[in-house]
Order: C-alpha cells, then sequence, then structure tokens
C-alpha cells in the first residue's frame, strides 16, 4: 500500500494535522443527551404527533425536533477542545429506524444532524484551530454475520445489499448536509462495515468527492475479538484495502481494558493512524454519568496513551462527557501524535 495520505475534496486539513499533533474527538453524545431529562413530547413535532410508536430514547430525531439540545452538547465539546465532533445519526439509518417506524426519516434525519453539527463546529472554527465534522455511520441493530436464531446457524435478519443501501442513503444525506469526513464506528460486525465501505466508495467516486474515511471496531470482551469472532488483526486487514486515514477502537472496554488492542494497532497498522474512543470505564448505574471513570481517571489513561506512542486521534465514548474530554485534551497536547513510519515512537512535543 502507499502510506503517502491521498489529496481529498473535503477535510485535506485533517490530514495534515495528523502528523503534527494528536487531534481529539468529542464524547459521548447519548450520555450528554441523558442531562436534559426529555420526555416524549421533545421527540415530537406536529408531524410526529399522532405517531403510535413510543419515540423516546430514539436519539436520532432530536436533530429534528429539538435542534438547540443537539447544538448545546455540540458547543459544549468544542469548547472543551474537540477538534472533530460527530454528527448525531448513530442510529440513523433506515434499517435503524425501522424500530421506530420511521424509516422514511433516515434521511432528513442525517441531513439535519449535519447541518447542526456543521454550524457549531464552524462557530467555534479560527484560522489556528479548524474545526470538523465526521458524519457517524453506526452499526444498525442487525448483523449480516450472526444468525438470529441459535437453531438455525444460517439464518440472517438482514442482507449486504440492504446494508450498502441503507448506509448509501445515510452518507449521501451527510454529505449534502457539510460534513467534512465519515467516520464508520462501534463496529461489531466487519460485514456491516464493508458494506458502509462499499457505500461509501460508490458515493463518492458517483460525486466526485473523496472525504477521508476513518473506521473503528469494538473489541467486545477480554478475548480481544470483536462479535463476528475477528481479532485486531484480522479487523484491520479486512478494512485495510479502504485506505482509511484512520483505524482504531471505541466503545465496549474502558480505556484500562482496551490497552493491549490499542497498542497492536498501532503496531500493525503502520500505514495509517490510529484512533482511541474508550467508555469511561466499566458501567455503574450510580453514577451520574452510568460510568465508573471520572475525567482525570480517564484524562491520565489516555495520557498513558499518547506516552507510550499510540495516538494520532483521541476522544470518548460512553460515559465521557466535556469535562473528560477537557481533561485529555489538555494532558495529550504534551505529547507527539504517533507516526505512521515509527509506529511505536515516543516523546514529548518539542518546546
Amino acid at each position: 500500500m502507499n502510506a503517502r495520505t491521498p489529496e481529498y475534496t473535503r477535510g485535506q486539513a485533517l490530514a495534515e494535522l495528523l502528523p503534527r499533533r494528536i487531534v481529539v474527538i468529542d464524547g459521548a453524545m447519548g450520555t450528554m443527551i441523558q442531562r436534559y431529562k426529555l420526555g416524549e413530547a421533545d421527540f415530537r413535532n406536529e408531524a410526529l404527533r399522532e405517531h403510535a410508536k413510543d419515540l423516546k430514547g430514539n436519539n436520532d430525531l432530536l436533530s429534528i425536533t429539538r435542534p438547540d439540545v443537539i447544538r448545546e452538547i455540540h458547543a459544549k465539546y468544542l469548547a472543551a477542545g474537540a477538534d472533530i465532533i460527530e454528527t448525531n445519526t448513530f442510529g440513523a439509518t433506515s434499517i435503524a429506524q425501522e424500530d421506530y417506524a420511521l424509516a422514511h426519516l433516515a434521511r432528513e434525519m442525517n441531513l439535519a444532524s449535519a447541518r447542526v453539527a456543521r454550524e457549531a463546529a464552524d462557530a467555534a472554527a479560527t484560522p489556528d484551530k479548524p474545526r470538523f465534522v465526521a458524519g457517524a455511520l453506526g452499526p444498525t441493530p442487525r448483523t449480516a454475520s450472526i444468525s438470529p436464531d441459535v437453531n438455525d446457524p444460517g439464518a440472517r435478519n438482514v442482507t449486504f445489499d440492504a446494508l450498502r443501501g441503507a448506509y448509501r442513503e445515510q452518507a449521501e444525506a451527510l454529505l449534502d448536509g457539510g460534513v467534512d469526513l465519515f467516520l464508520v464506528e462501534t463496529i461489531f460486525d466487519t460485514l456491516n462495515a464493508k458494506a458502509a465501505i462499499f457505500a461509501l466508495d460508490e458515493l463518492m467516486e458517483e460525486r466526485g468527492e473523496r472525504l477521508p474515511v476513518i473506521v473503528s471496531g469494538t473489541v467486545t470482551d477480554a478475548s480481544g475479538r470483536i462479535l463476528s469472532g475477528q481479532t485486531v488483526a484480522a479487523f484491520w486487514h479486512s478494512v485495510r484495502h479502504a485506505r482509511p486515514l484512520a483505524i482504531g477502537l471505541n466503545c465496549a472496554l474502558g480505556a484500562a481494558l482496551m490497552r493491549p488492542y490499542i497498542e497492536e494497532l498501532s503496531r500493525i497498522a503502520g500505514d495509517t493512524f490510529v484512533s482511541c474512543y474508550p467508555n469511561a470505564g466499566l458501567p455503574n448505574p450510580m453514577s451520574d454519568t452510568g460510568f465508573d471513570e471520572t475525567p482525570p481517571v480517564t484524562g491520565a489513561l489516555m495520557e498513558d496513551f499518547a506516552k507510550a506512542g499510540f495516538l494520532n486521534i483521541v476522544g470518548g465514548c460512553c460515559g465521557t462527557t466535556p469535562e473528560h474530554i477537557a481533561e485529555i485534551a489538555r494532558r495529550v497536547s504534551a505529547y507527539r501524535p504517533r507516526s505512521r513510519r515509527d509506529p511505536l515512537f515516543s516523546g514529548l512535543v518539542a518546546a
């Protein structure tokens, strides 16, 4: 593979920034939404007033019904030091929205989410600190590789083509809404991710655009494998053909448990950058965020990753807040980013 970063029609400034310093991505959207204690009425507008299904918890819908909340959350992460904010579209595919009988609103959700994030990023950007919007493509609730029926290993509840079509619709709306890059995240089934990558390639080829793509998998337990059975190394080699700007891990684990897998990625993925945004430790229903780690704890762990030379992009997933992101940003700023040519190089930034 050619390690040289390709020229992008959008997001080129991000590609140029990554060799110079560790870039910070935002934290959890869902954790922040919970702080607003929204009710069913917040998830409805006039068009959805008589919708038959309960909509509370359909957070992607808030970009349409309560864009003020989503914009405020983006602004808080930007104020905390995030260079990249993610669109509120983790579950905004037509496939995921079938659970709420809102598949027909998938395009509108993605378009609205991208525009809200774009407005927030542009308002915070300065010549010295550009801000970037990542169009988030989540895994969907269905898996192309695993049977939903324990009695029928060959059964599937979704096809590759259906996933490809849903991701294509989502990506097109995100592109139209002004995103700088695409983030295929929380991957528990690599075949789902391949459908997303295929859709992105098709879309960008047809539109004459080329945006950076970040691919982020999810190691689900101490076995070191994603849910569909691949090790971290196998996962990387399965998506390497997409030439992502960065490969990484997010969700499921806190930083302490994620460390060996990020270290492995940093070692083997020498021709791309590495991203890492773990959960704030283990779930804890007694905590305000639902997770164990306070900002200083998460910040210290991510500083250790930076010191070890593992990181190019860092942030937080479930349970993290703007306070976590501010602490991470402060602590990692003292360290050089991981080099693609010397993946395990480490050191402090030049004085």
